[in-house]
């Protein structure tokens, strides 16, 4: 590396390992790598060196740590060893001034103008310590040149005042020479090595200059020509070993910031993976405190995207009544030191009749025999109905894939049934037969809708979000609506509806949105406790998320009744599943599926509302940006209440 500046420090990038448990048969990962993936590296390293002692590849961690450190802290490697050299120079140059003291104290006092320029050096050095105004601007570059006043500043004045101070050392009661190892070893760290080199051929001149006078003055010439050789070829021997330890440890800092801006980035993109999973991940110690929580499992503790329970990490799992189960669980997974490997279920019950049943896996750091209270435990939480929607998914596309292509099939003899049963009807006179004939109408017809419904959510068919004003819609669709159930405005009409006073837009199909809306609206009427407001439409804008550009607003259709049994829950969005003998079960399928066509989504859940308890089914809409003048906290206007 010679004729380029370098800077140093070393470094091993620390590697995320996963291993099995042979007491458990369960996954283990070190605790420290799942820190650095959670959470954004910041921890307590002192901490986690200290855990992890004696553990293999604890060393590369440690390292990971210590390099971690350096580059985080401020100012670069170069400038932390210049400062230790000017620190050097001003311990020696006191230490100068304190060994003068000595000698004239045991009677070896030497001249005054020695005492004079130990002082004013070890001053000078002391100052351009201590002082970091006179450090401004110092780096590779400028020390790499030999007319810059930061190398004349240290190096330089070195070489001039202990060659001064050895060349007239008459009475050699100091072996001043030695001093000069000290710019020698400045020079080969810090500068370029053709300018070491060249420190050290003038520190080598300057010995063999003063050997070379005492020898005219009378001193014996093979003693002093050869302490002055070797002294100089030592010179370049530590500028060459003290070059090249340099430039391998330049090298090495190069490599380890390379690592660790890669490492950096893989954090980075780990963290987001792990935000944008649908699966919650919990890192949680043996005390019950949360570690590290990602934002799905944040909603799914919390009961919701904004419910009361909602944290952010740490916190404490203890002490919540509704995370009681989640806290039992924990616990005897860490006294069994094991946990399923396709998990359990927990309910988790939350205050307003919340229920939610979650689906733990967990995952266990190694143990320590040292110190078990360090050990932690990883959760993948996951909504059941997310799981069963996962297990259908598959099955549902290829049914509606099969179902599309019968539905075609269907259409043709379907149409010349139709057609025949209208001549048929033409010609029979008697009541018998007509009654026949509308009952072949009337099933003729109601299997068209049902062709038509399987058409409309085929696999493959387009479908464009346009703007659609959501509070106009809502509030024209629920007037129809009641209208034609004969539901007569007053108080104790069974709908209620509330939407906002400004528009809100949203990204859908208009007669999608409204034929979803009727069919919730339906369901709810028809499972409802009959009563004043036993059936509730509520529009808003939901508040806006921080790590969620996008706004949304929520539409809920709530109904006062009977709760669904588990054994239907599980089976709700399924297509041609349907409780009544005359339901075609496609109803909630039509549904999620128009849902998924505009990026919204569908949920159920069942909770209780001023004090009544029922079922309520949830729409989230993407709003369009720019398109709604309704804020969180905006007016509301109810109609049928």
């Amino acid at each position: 590396m010679s004729g380029a500046p370098h800077t140093w420090f070393g470094s091993i990038t620390e590697k995320s390992t996963v291993r099995v448990d042979a007491s458990t048969g369960v996954d283990t990962m070190p605790a420290e790598s799942l820190a650095d993936l959670l959470s954004d590296g910041s921890g307590e390293d002192a901490a986690a060196e200290a855990a992890g002692a004696g553990e293999p590849g604890h060393e590369s961690q440690f390292f990971f740590r210590q390099a971690r450190r350096s580059v985080n802290r401020g100012g670069s490697a170069f400038a932390r060893l210049y400062r230790a050299f000017l620190g050097a120079r001003a311990a020696l140059g006191w230490a100068l001034v304190v060994t003068q003291l000595i000698a004239g104290w045991l009677g070896a006092l030497g001249p005054h103008w020695t005492i004079a320029l130990c002082g004013l050096y070890a001053v000078q050095a002391a100052v351009l310590w201590l002082w970091p105004p006179l450090q401004k601007g110092v780096s590779a570059q400028t020390m790499a040149r030999v007319s810059s006043p930061q190398w004349w500043s240290s190096i330089g004045l070195d070489l001039i005042a202990f060659g001064v101070l050895h060349a007239f050392d008459q009475g050699g009661t100091v072996n001043y020479g030695a001093l000069l190892v000290l710019p020698v070893l400045m020079a080969g760290v810090l500068t370029p090595r053709a300018l070491a080199l060249a420190t050290a051929a003038a520190a080598a001149l300057l010995m063999l200059g003063v050997a070379g006078w005492s020898v005219l003055t009378g001193a014996e010439v093979g003693l002093r020509m050869t302490q002055a050789g070797l002294v100089g070829s030592g010179f370049f021997v530590i500028t060459l070993l003290a070059s090249e330890l340099a430039s391998r440890l330049a090298k090495e800092e190069r490599a380890a910031r390379g690592s660790m801006e890669f490492a950096r980035q893989q954090a980075e993109l780990n963290r987001l993976v792990i935000d944008e999973m649908q699966e919650g991940v919990l890192v949680v110690d043996r005390r019950g405190r949360v570690r590290a929580a990602n934002p799905a499992a944040s909603a799914l503790l919390a009961g919701g995207e904004r419910g009361p329970l909602r944290r952010s990490a740490p916190f404490q799992l203890r002490g919540v009544n509704a995370w009681e189960p989640l806290v039992m669980a924990v616990e005897q997974s860490f006294a069994q030191g094991g946990w399923p490997e396709a998990g359990r279920d927990v309910g988790l019950q939350f205050d307003g009749g919340l229920q939610r049943s979650l689906r733990l896996r967990m995952r266990f750091t190694r143990r320590r025999e040292s110190d078990t209270s360090e050990d932690l435990c990883v959760l993948f939480v996951e909504d059941n109905r997310q799981v069963q929607a996962r297990m259908q998914h598959d099955k549902l596309a290829a049914m509606g894939r099969v179902s599309a292509g019968i539905a075609h099939e269907i259409r043709n003899p379907l149409a010349a049934i139709d057609q025949a049963n209208a001549l048929l009807c033409e010609d029979v006179l008697d009541p018998r037969g007509q009654q026949l004939t509308r009952m072949v109408a009337a099933n003729v017809q109601r299997l068209k809708r049902i062709v038509d419904d399987v058409l409309e959510v085929a696999p493959g068919a387009a479908s464009t979000a346009i703007p659609v004003d959501a509070a106009l819609l809502v509030s024209e669709t629920c007037l129809d609506w009641a209208r034609t159930n004969q539901l007569a405005p007053g108080p104790s009409d069974p709908l209620s509806c509330t939407v906002p006073l400004q528009a809100l837009v949203v990204g859908f199909d208009p007669e999608h949105l409204r034929r979803v809306l009727v069919n919730l609206l339906d369901n709810a009427l028809r499972h409802a406790e009959l009563g004043p407001s036993c059936v509730e439409v509520t529009l808003a804008l939901e508040p806006e998320l921080p790590r969620d550009p996008q706004r949304w607003a929520c539409l809920r259709v709530f109904n006062v009744g009977a709760p669904i049994p588990s054994d239907v829950e599980q089976h709700l969005f399924e297509p041609f599943f349907s409780t009544r003998s005359r339901g075609s079960g496609l109803g909630l399928y039509i549904c999620r599926e128009l849902c998924q066509r505009y990026e919204a989504s569908i949920t159920y859940q069942r909770r209780e509302a001023a004090g009544r308890a029922g079922n309520e089914f949830s729409l989230r809409l993407r709003v369009i940006a720019g398109g709604s003048g309704v804020g969180v906290g905006a007016g509301t206007r109810t109609l049928f209440d």
